[in-house]
């Protein structure tokens, strides 16, 4: 069968297919504001930091990345200007990611745009089914969570 055709789509197109859509508003959006230097690829570091900020083996881990190439990638956000390194006050031999005012700026901005893609989707689909389906995937998270 067709992915295609709706009904015939598994459940990893269904999650994937909205994902990359979002991901590409988001782009394009912030493209339009300015932030023109990063691509879709370093929107996983934003994803996944933590607000006091994380380490990069954490960041990895999160994101189903290795290593080296979470380090690569935040190498590149950083001389950018979105990031810093400072040193991680329980391992003075670790570092710790964290935003930047610009990266929180970033960070802003794409939320902005997700509650936007939100709204309007709420609107094409009606506000009940999309209510619905957060509820059906905040229960799937919980049960990943359990696991």
């Amino acid at each position: 069968m067709s992915e295609n055709q709706g009904s015939s789509y598994m459940l990893g197109s269904m999650l994937r297919i909205p994902f990359q859509a979002i991901v590409a508003r988001i782009d394009e959006g912030l493209r339009a504001q300015g932030f023109t230097d990063l691509r879709p690829a370093h929107f996983v570091i934003f994803q996944q930091i933590h607000p006091d900020g994380s380490r990069i083996t954490q960041l990895a881990d999160q994101a189903q990345i290795t290593k080296q190439s979470m380090g690569a990638l935040v190498d590149y956000v950083e001389s950018r200007g979105y990031l810093e390194r400072i040193p991680d006050p329980n391992d003075h031999r670790a570092k710790i990611v964290r935003l930047t005012l610009k990266g929180r700026a970033l960070e802003k901005a794409a939320r902005e745009i997700l509650a936007r893609t939100e709204v309007e989707w709420s609107q094409q689909i009606g506000q009940d089914r999309m209510h619905a389906l957060k509820q059906a995937l905040q229960a799937i998270i919980d049960l990943i969570g359990s696991e």
